[in-house]
């Protein structure tokens, strides 16, 4: 790995510095805005009694997540999307829904449906990744309140889940990659991993170069360690 410095001052193998500022939303069950860097997400739970149709009747509950880029996010604004979501957008909030729901007990639940919101305040790179990890621990602390108040009987988060983007630039890997990077990335590639450092996804892109097994194994060495400490960032805060 090369021995230099990125245009933030860090190492390639650093993350972004990672904030969070809770209860920014006083109407929602659980809030807070993640930072990781320059990048912003508002992440919010409601809780909804019921499930969809289709799950109805087997005493099991339901995760559901929604991601938009609020329209001062970026250097140029963006058009909220209101009657049609892009590609992008749905992609993205499906995997932040797949990846929340993969440490969630459905079961201790119940016939309820928890609904995370994230909504991007600014936009430089990793705004799933940050999502993800704001998200889980929104959900984690308000699952907390629920059980306090009697109506759940235990906390149905069974695990703690964060992610991270890694990229190849000119054939070295680097954490973490702010706008600047990624937007001359070779490779990009977004892992989610639980917190026993098991794969939950991965979300790899030949950008403008094809890349290697021994390339894609540095990119992964370097995403377990920035996920390892992640959870150690998301478990301090709480």
């Amino acid at each position: 790995m090369p021995n230099q410095l990125r245009a933030d001052g860090r190492l390639p193998e650093s993350l972004r510095p990672f904030k969070i500022t809770w209860d920014p939303m006083g109407f929602a069950l659980s809030s807070l805005i993640v930072c990781t860097g320059r990048t912003a997400v508002l992440c919010s739970v409601s809780l909804k009694e019921g499930v969809p149709r289709w799950r109805e009747g087997k005493g099991q509950g339901w995760l559901s997540a929604e991601y938009r880029l609020l329209p001062g996010s970026t250097p140029q604004r963006q058009q909220r999307e209101l009657l049609k979501l892009s590609g992008r957008t749905q992609e993205i909030q499906r995997l932040i829904g797949r990846s929340l729901r993969s440490v969630i007990d459905m079961d201790a639940l119940g016939e309820r449906t928890l609904l995370v919101d994230c909504d991007v305040i600014q936009a430089d790179a990793g705004t799933r990744t940050a999502a993800i990890n704001g998200a889980w621990m929104a959900i984690y602390r308000g699952c907390e309140s629920l059980v306090q108040e009697g109506l759940l009987t235990k906390q149905p988060v069974t695990g703690q889940v964060a992610a991270v983007s890694v990229g190849l630039i000119d054939g070295n890997a680097f954490l973490d990659l702010d706008y600047s990077e990624d937007s001359r990335a070779d490779v990009d590639l977004n892992v989610v991993m639980a917190a026993n450092d098991s794969l939950l996804e991965l979300q790899g892109t030949a950008e403008r170069a094809p890349f290697n097994r021994t390339q894609l194994n540095k990119m992964l060495d370097l995403a377990e360690g920035g996920i390892q400490q992640l959870h150690a960032s998301q478990r301090a805060h709480l």
